[in-house]
């Protein structure tokens, strides 16, 4: 089982994200992240799905996709050089004997501390999906209060077909 990233072109009208969400449910197909917002083209949404499954479970979904009237391109990025980010805020336990350490680690991961409180702090991350991770990693023995993440989003590296 891998990790697989989809980009799918969609039109942008009620009930895409909806059929698209079903079709996955509807076959017990897990989304671990979704993002979708309208392109360049009002009429246009770029959809980001974040799946895992074997090769031959993966090919389903993309040919099940393909057969939605509304989908217009669906490419596995994991197949191809692409772009990831992902971006966390992180609600961080920072006492004083800890506050040090923790900032120390937000400049290592080029972090940024958006909020202070008198015992968190509130970090904001940027970057691909094992960054995310091993920050994460290492900032759960302070504690972690609380976490928000967008997943994954991503394109296709220039100078591919």
């Amino acid at each position: 089982m891998h990790r697989h990233i989809l980009s799918v072109t969609v039109e942008n009208e009620p009930g895409v994200l909806s059929r698209v969400a079903g079709l996955f449910s509807g076959r017990g197909f897990n989304i671990e992240s979704l993002n979708v917002a309208p392109t360049l083209e009002p009429d246009v949404s770029h959809m980001t799905i974040t799946t895992i499954g074997d090769d031959a479970i993966i090919e389903q979904i993309v040919k099940q996709l393909r057969k939605l009237i509304t989908v217009i391109k669906v490419v596995d990025l994991t197949e191809h050089k692409a772009v990831q980010r992902e971006m966390a805020l992180m609600k961080v336990l920072a006492e004083d004997r800890n506050r040090a350490e923790i900032l120390r680690i937000v400049d290592i991961f080029r972090c940024k501390v958006v909020d202070v409180g008198h015992g968190d702090l509130t970090l904001e991350a940027i970057g691909d999906f094992g960054k995310i991770q091993a920050l994460i990693n290492l900032l759960t023995r302070f504690g972690i209060k609380e976490i928000a993440r967008t997943g994954t989003v991503a394109l296709k590296r220039a100078m591919q077909d």
